[in-house]
């Protein structure tokens, strides 16, 4: 099925970014920015609490706090909205490294269980916003972007903060982080592999970059079926390092 639309789309990012004004292209939101201000704050206080305790918790609250300024802020925001390749690799960087830091730098008491409906939760919601409907429900509506963002980021918290709650599991965490690379590698190849466009966004967004929204779409399908599944490959590999090390320390005992 094939979803074209014509003029621009209304996103909250604002208009689609070209490459000849992309540096001008920054999200000035007050209410963003406020909220970004209002975190940083929150952050700084929770490391001064924390002190020197803090080990790699106060770098990753930082390093997540970056990363969505980048997400919302920067040109990026409004390369989304041209180019849905781009929007592939803001969804990934959301869940699989914005989240993670989150997951890890917040701290406090772990989950207990519920790995398993963590990991379901999260990705029906990642499907659910890259089908075509709801994804033009996003870009063309300021509540419905924001739900999409919010409710990525806090399942993929929840996945994560799960994850590692069951860090010493290694065949339920290996488990988990394989069936996740596999169903983000699945949902890449059947996007790539469409044979028309299907995201009504960036029908005549795509031009400006040299693409039509077909090459754009596969591009995108690309970067989620290939790199998209490489952090999870990664934790998936620190989680088998760090058994392996709690399994040597053991015996040493």
């Amino acid at each position: 099925m094939t979803l074209m639309v014509s003029g621009q789309s209304a996103a909250y990012c604002g208009p689609p970014a070209r490459p000849d004004g992309l540096w001008s292209a920054w999200n000035g939101d007050p209410w963003l920015i406020a909220a970004l201000l209002v975190l940083a704050v929150a952050g700084g206080v929770l490391a001064v609490r924390r002190g020197a305790e803090a080990g790699l918790r106060n770098p990753a609250l930082l390093g997540a706090w970056l990363l969505a300024f980048a997400l919302f802020v920067t040109p990026l925001c409004a390369m989304a909205v041209a180019l849905f390749s781009v929007r592939a690799v803001s969804h990934l960087l959301l869940v699989a490294v914005l989240a993670p830091l989150l997951a890890y730098g917040l701290g406090g008491k772990r989950l207990t269980g519920g790995l398993t409906t963590a990991s379901i939760v999260h990705a029906v919601i990642f499907w659910f916003w890259h089908a075509p409907s709801p994804y033009t429900a996003a870009l063309s509506h300021d509540g419905v972007y924001w739900l999409m963002q919010l409710t990525l980021l806090t399942s993929g918290v929840w996945f994560w903060r799960a994850l590692m709650a069951r860090r010493s599991d290694i065949a339920a965490s290996a488990g988990t982080l394989a069936g996740f690379a596999a169903q983000m590698g699945l949902l890449g190849a059947l996007i790539g592999f469409a044979p028309d466009p299907l995201y009504a966004p960036h029908a005549v967004t795509t031009a400006a970059w040299g693409l039509t929204a077909l090459e754009d779409q596969q591009l995108a399908g690309l970067i989620m079926w290939v790199p998209g599944v490489l952090p999870y490959l990664i934790a998936l590999g620190l989680a088998v390092t760090a058994a392996l090390g709690e399994g040597e320390r053991g015996r040493a005992k």
